[in-house]
Order: C-alpha cells, then structure tokens, then sequence
C-alpha cells in the first residue's frame, strides 16, 4: 500500500469506530454525563461544603479534573475493548488482518476510534461541570497534552483486553477489578498528602495518580508529583503498551486458533 491508500484505511477505521458509538449515543455519551453530574451533585456540593478546602481551593474545582479524568479513561478502554471483541466474535476481524493494511494501521485506527469517544465524553462532562462551578485553565496546552496522551494509553490497554479476552464476560474483568479500584485511589477525591508516608508511597505505584495529577496541575497549577516525572510516564506506558500490542496482533493473539 503507499502512502495515500494507507491513510484512507486509516480514516475508514476510525471513521467507523466513531459512526459506531454514535450512532448509539443514548449508550455510549448520555449515561456518562449523567453519572459525572450525579457526582458533581453529591461529591461536589453535598459533601464537598462539609469537607472545605482542599489544597487552596473548593472542593468541588479540585475534583473536576479528576471527574473529567476518570470520564475520558473509562470510556477510550471500554470502547476499544468493546469495539474490537466484537469485530472477534463476528469474526468480522479476520477480514482486516488477510487486507493489505499493515497491522500498524488496524491497531491506530481502534486507538484513534477510542479516543474519539473518551475525548468526546470528557468535553460533554466539562460542559457538565461549568454548571456547578467556573472552570480556570492554568496552562491549557498541557491540559489537552495530557488528556490525549491519556485516552490514547488507555485505548491500548483496551486493545490488549480485547486480544486476550475469549468471551464477553472476560472485557468486564479488567474494568471492574483493576480499572475502576486504581482510579478511585488515583487522587480523584483527595490529596495524596492527607495519607501517611506509607501509603503515599504505596499511591506512587498507581499509574493513573499521575495522570489526574498532571491533568489537575493543567486547570489548578497545583500537583502532589513532579509534572516532568508524571509526563515521562505516560509516555513510557503509551510506547510499551503500544509495542506490546503491536506484537500480539502480529502474531494473531486471541484471533488465530
């Protein structure tokens, strides 16, 4: 394939992905935006007027850009994982791995997908928050930086859930015992600061504190873990997962008996 060939592919891919979670949106942007306002309602205001201040500032615009965060993670995993399962049980998949494309391009063109629906949701629940609170960005180029950097690692993770998974049950598992537990304990509603020094410690393992923190520090200036550190992160799992991927659908991982 040259050059022209390969970038219509790609654009086919990711246009379907995103004709596919929006042409059934009251699934894949509605409930999303619901359940960010019930937060928003309960966390913000109803308990964040008896918590106070944290670190300089109210409650509710310190759990915003974890809010917003924690929208876009759980939808660019679940829609790659979702998506390209179900291209494996239709077997629909084999189709795109005996055409021409080069296994470069299937992978980005479900990763662009899936960032499409999380950079999708992740702007309708900012749209959300400006009804409880007036959002301020500090540094609004590594706000998007981090926000893209972010629900591109995770569309991968999902990439690679859909891979290994062999029924539709196996997708949830991923999401349910280790996704949603490590996003809770990432520093959504709390400053690491407030937990003693072991468990400080213990936060420093988990990889999406660092991504809500640098996401935070985007709209507040403030960050319990140095920006550059958190940065070079992100960018290590995105280069890791990315060839990890790359490599199981070469070698035909979960799709080839």
């Amino acid at each position: 394939m040259n050059a022209t060939q390969t970038l219509v592919a790609l654009w086919t891919l990711v246009l379907k992905e995103i004709k596919r979670f929006t042409r059934i949106w009251p699934q894949t942007l509605l409930p999303p935006s619901i359940t960010m306002a019930m937060y928003f309602i309960i966390f913000g205001n109803l308990i964040g007027s008896r918590i106070g201040d944290m670190d300089g500032f109210s409650y509710m615009d310190f759990i915003v850009p974890g809010l917003i965060m924690m929208s876009v993670i759980t939808n660019s995993y679940s829609n790659v994982a979702s998506s390209f399962f179900s291209n494996k049980f239709q077997r629909s998949v084999e189709e795109l791995m005996v055409s021409p494309m080069p296994n470069w391009v299937i992978l980005s063109g479900f990763i662009l997908g899936g960032m499409a629906r999380g950079l999708g949701v992740g702007l309708i629940v900012t749209i959300v928050s400006l009804f409880f609170t007036r959002l301020t960005v500090e540094h609004p180029l590594l706000t998007v930086l981090v926000v893209v950097l972010t629900s591109a690692l995770f569309s991968l993770g999902g990439f690679i859930n859909a891979l290994m998974a062999n029924k539709f049950d196996d997708i949830s598992i991923v999401p349910t015992f280790i996704l949603t537990p490590l996003t809770y304990l990432g520093g959504v509603f709390y400053s690491i600061s407030m937990l003693p020094n072991f468990w400080q410690g213990v936060s420093m393992l988990n990889p999406i504190l660092y991504m809500v923190n640098v996401f935070r520090y985007g709209f507040l200036g403030v960050s319990d873990i140095p920006v550059g550190w958190a940065l070079t992160a992100i960018f290590a799992f995105i280069i890791v997962l990315f060839f990890v991927a790359l490599t199981m659908l070469e070698r035909g991982k979960g799709i080839r008996s």
